[in-house]
């Protein structure tokens, strides 16, 4: 019975600003893409239900803004997350470089209780801007940094033209899933309420 229930997964999706994180978002969510620019303000998050072999799953998408002065709105949106997106444009080699830092902020602020598995994807996007050749990060060079980092998987996408969108979050959604604890949570053996009680007085009756 448990197996057919819907699962929510929370995804978060950065990189800087303008390399079409909304985009990809609005494309796998609702088809449909805007050549208009508008910075994200704070965030902003969108659910899809997505079927897997004989599962649903409830994708909550989070769109952060890559401004930097929004980046102290980290924790909130972070905690909780299954998944973390990092979005670069292939045509821009700082939005690249700067993905260590994005993936640094994420474990930061998410705190995931086991850093060195946690699921990661990068998508390359606008792959077609000027039909690829103002194109500055390789495949090679984005797969070599991939493998650096315990072999994140790696998408090339176009948000403008859909191509590889839904690939990659079928397997965003499947990482997300293996990072979903299978079993109950934790609760321990016995708690000594009245030693608690003795130790620190909070002041609240209930």
């Amino acid at each position: 019975m448990s197996s057919r229930r819907r699962v929510l997964l929370k995804v978060i999706i950065l990189g800087d600003s303008g390399v079409g994180k909304t985009s990809l978002m609005n494309q796998f969510v609702n088809r449909k893409f805007s050549n208009q620019y508008k910075a994200t303000i704070g965030a902003d998050f969108l659910t899809k239900e997505v079927q897997i072999d004989d599962r649903i799953f409830t994708l909550q998408i989070w769109d952060t803004a890559g401004q930097e002065r929004f980046q102290s709105l980290g924790v909130a949106f972070y905690r909780g997350a299954d998944c973390c997106v990092l979005v670069n444009d292939v045509n821009v080699m700082k939005s690249f470089e700067n993905l260590n830092n994005w993936r640094e902020e994420f474990l930061i602020q998410a705190s995931p209780s086991d850093p060195e598995n946690f699921p990661f994807v990068l998508l390359g996007n606008k792959t077609d801007v000027d039909g690829g050749k103002s194109r500055v990060v390789s495949e090679k060079k984005a797969k070599a940094w991939c493998a650096s980092k315990g072999n994140i998987p790696y998408f090339e996408t176009s948000a403008k033209e859909g191509f590889n969108v839904d690939a990659a979050f079928e397997c965003i959604t499947k990482n997300a899933f293996k990072n979903e604890p299978e079993e109950e949570p934790y609760m321990p053996d016995t708690i000594d309420v009245a030693r608690g009680q003795q130790q620190r007085s909070t002041g609240c009756e209930c």
